[in-house]
């Protein structure tokens, strides 16, 4: 019988779900805590324990883990932004984290959630734990290379992800010719690439090169809100009328990459790590 175990906060998507398959597989006994509407125990067959938490249950969270024996935890998974105003439940500990916090900066929340573990022993694992295959390293993914107008708005793109990634805004930008069409707030990757292409639709009265660019924070902490791009990136795209998406090499999560590129090359997007 295996003695090792880890655990699992669960957000949305299949992040999270992959990894629980893939410790799973190596052996390890994966104990989950789902978040309330955002993580499923159908979606977790291979979880030794599963279990539901709403945001804010801290207390109940740690003692969770404390009491299935897990030191070692992942967090994974989309929890949207605007749930830290609407979704919270906090239980007492919950609440006297909370109240220390100055700034409720996705940043600022999830720090003073892992110091809040490890006082009782348990420490959080890279958000990558168990797929590290899902990195790809620098190059274009796709058929279809950048045009050298399309290269130079990557790069301009590039720059500007990485200031409002240092700013703890988003780590998402939509830019056109050296300008800023969109930037990610609260509302999430694909929701700002959608609004960047109704604005485009709205007021473009000539064809440029627009490229969406995503990045992980300088000096990223993998513990948590690593970069993810999948499937759904892609369809915002399309949906959108873009071609060009990069994302930063060796630091950002592909989800279902054969998937990605395939469809990438169906719709002549070129998708490239920088």
């Amino acid at each position: 019988m295996t003695t090792n175990k880890i655990g699992l906060i669960a957000g949305e998507g299949k992040m999270p779900i992959y990894i629980a398959q893939k410790a799973a597989a190596k052996g390890y006994e994966v104990v989950v805590a789902g978040i309330k509407g955002n993580a499923f125990a159908q979606d977790y067959p291979n979880a030794a324990v599963f279990s539901i938490f709403r945001l804010g249950q801290l207390g109940k969270a740690i003692n969770f883990f404390k009491s299935n024996g897990v030191t070692r935890i992942i967090m994974a998974g989309r929890v949207q932004h605007g749930s830290i105003f609407s979704n919270i439940v906090p239980d007492l500990r919950g609440a006297k984290v909370l109240a220390s916090i100055k700034s409720m900066r996705p940043k600022n929340i999830l720090s003073r959630v892992i110091e809040e573990f490890k006082k009782d022993g348990i420490e959080f694992a890279s958000s990558a734990s168990f797929l590290e295959d899902f990195l790809p390293a620098k190059g274009v993914l796709s058929s279809r290379q950048p045009t050298e107008e399309e290269q130079k708005t990557i790069e301009y793109g590039f720059h500007i992800a990485k200031q409002i990634a240092g700013m703890d805004i988003g780590l998402t930008c939509v830019v056109s010719q050296n300008a800023v069409i969109a930037v990610e707030g609260m509302e999430g990757t694909d929701r700002c690439i959608r609004r960047a292409g109704e604005l485009v639709k709205e007021h473009a009265e000539k064809k440029s090169a627009i490229a969406v660019v995503k990045v992980a924070r300088p000096n990223q902490d993998n513990r948590y809100d690593l970069p993810v791009i999948g499937k759904g990136t892609l369809e915002s795209l399309i949906a959108a009328g873009f071609t060009v998406l990069a994302f930063e090499a060796g630091q950002t999560l592909v989800m279902d990459l054969e998937e990605v590129v395939k469809l990438a090359d169906k719709h002549k997007i070129c998708l490239c790590a920088i």
